[in-house]
C-alpha cells in the first residue's frame, strides 16, 4: 500500500482559514457505509441519524497556547518555541524555530524576561528539553504570552483563541485540536443528551506529530508518534453498556477513535487506563470499538485519510473527497465535517 495511493486533488481557495461564526452551522456530508449513498446537510442536522442508546465519544483535551515568541538573551535573536511535552513542573521537550539559535546553555525571553527558557539538551529528532524561570503560575503567564499553534495551512491570524478549542475542553495538553469537535455547541450537545444519547469522554493530548507528513512510500513503514491518553473507569462502562444493549459507539474525530482503538480488547470490551498510544490504523485494520465517525476532511497523503479509509475503503473515501470538492465543502481544521453512518 503506497501513500501516493491516498492523494487527491484540493484547491487552495478551499482551505478553511477561520472557523464560521456558528459553529454548528458548517455543512455535513453524511456518508451511508454500507451503501455508499451521500447526503448533504448542516452540522446541527446530525440529530437526525442519532438514536436514543447509542454513545458518542468526545476527547476533552484542551489545546495549550503552546506557541512562544521570544529572542535570545544575549543576542536579541528572534526565536519561537513551541511547547510539546510536559516532562516534570518546569521541563519540557519543545520544538524551535530556528533551531540553530536555540543551543545548550543559550536563555530565551519572552514577554520582556516575564519568562525564560534555558536550553539543556538538544535531543533526537532535533527536538530541545528547556527549563522555564518564571515568578507566578506558569500556566498563567502561557495564556498571556502564548500563542495558539495552528496548523501550517492556516495562514489567518485567529481573533478569539477558543474557536480553537471545543466547547467541552478540560484537561490541558494538546498541540493541536481535536478539531471534528469544534462544531457542536452546548445546546447542540444538551439536545443530543436529551434524544437519551450517552456521551462519554476521554482524554488523548494531540501531538504536533498529527501535522507531519507521511514520509516513507510504503505505508506500513511509517512509524507514528505516540500521544498520551485517558480512559476513566466510569467512561469505559458507560461505552461498554451501550455496546452490551446493542447501541452504537460513534466517535467524534480521529483522536477519539485511535483512543477506544487503542483500549478495547479483541472481544470488543473497553478498558480504563492511561498511558501512551502509536496506534497506526490504515485499510485493513479491524476495528474492535467504534461503529461510527464523524471527521472533518482531511490532508492528501495524510495518516488520517488513511484512518478514515480503513472504515469505509480507500476508493469510496477518494470517491467522496472528489465530491466534497466537488460541491466547494470547506477542507482541514476550520472546515466542514463528515459524519461516516
Amino acid at each position: 500500500m503506497k501513500t501516493s495511493d491516498f492523494y487527491y486533488d484540493l484547491p487552495q481557495e478551499l482551505i478553511a482559514q477561520e472557523p464560521l461564526k456558528d459553529r454548528a452551522s458548517s455543512r455535513l456530508l453524511v456518508l451511508h457505509k454500507d451503501s455508499g449513498e451521500i447526503e448533504h446537510k448542516i452540522f446541527r442536522d446530525i440529530t437526525e441519524y442519532l438514536k436514543k442508546g447509542d454513545c458518542l465519544v468526545i476527547n476533552d483535551t484542551k489545546v495549550l497556547p503552546a506557541r512562544l515568541i521570544g529572542e535570545r538573551k544575549n543576542t536579541g535573536a528572534r526565536v519561537e518555541i513551541l511547547l510539546l511535552v510536559r516532562k516534570d513542573l518546569d521541563t519540557w521537550e519543545v520544538l524551535t524555530y530556528p533551531g540553530k539559535k536555540a543551543k545548550p546553555g543559550d536563555v530565551i525571553t519572552f514577554g520582556d524576561g516575564r519568562l525564560e527558557a534555558e536550553i539543556l539538551e538538544v535531543i533526537e529528532g532535533g527536538n530541545r528539553i528547556v527549563k522555564f524561570h518564571y515568578d507566578g503560575v506558569f500556566e498563567n503567564i502561557l495564556e498571556e504570552l502564548g500563542e495558539m499553534p495552528l496548523p501550517p495551512y492556516i495562514t489567518h491570524k485567529l481573533e478569539d483563541k477558543n474557536r480553537y478549542q471545543t466547547v467541552y475542553a478540560v484537561h490541558d495538553g494538546s498541540a493541536a485540536a481535536p478539531t471534528a469537535g469544534l462544531h457542536f455547541t452546548p445546546e447542540l450537545l444538551q439536545q443530543i443528551k436529551d434524544m437519551g444519547v450517552e456521551i462519554a469522554h476521554v482524554t488523548l493530548h494531540v501531538g504536533l506529530g498529527t501535522f507531519r507528513p507521511v514520509k516513507v512510500e510504503d505505508v506500513t513503514n511509517h512509524e507514528m508518534h505516540s500521544e498520551y491518553y485517558v480512559v476513566e473507569e466510569s467512561e469505559a462502562e458507560k461505552i461498554n453498556n451501550v455496546k452490551k444493549n446493542g447501541g452504537r459507539i460513534i466517535a467524534v474525530g480521529t483522536t477519539s477513535t485511535r483512543t477506544l482503538e487503542s483500549v478495547t480488547d479483541e472481544n470488543g470490551v473497553v478498558h480504563a487506563g492511561s498511558g501512551w498510544t502509536k496506534i497506526f490504523i490504515y485499510p485493513g485494520y479491524k476495528f474492535k470499538a467504534i461503529d461510527c465517525l464523524i471527521t472533518n476532511f482531511h490532508l492528501p497523503e495524510s495518516t488520517l485519510i488513511m484512518l478514515v479509509a480503513a472504515l469505509v475503503g480507500k476508493d469510496r473515501i477518494l470517491d467522496t473527497y472528489k465530491i466534497a470538492v466537488e460541491e466547494k465543502y470547506r477542507f482541514f481544521s476550520f472546515g466542514d465535517a463528515m459524519f461516516i453512518v
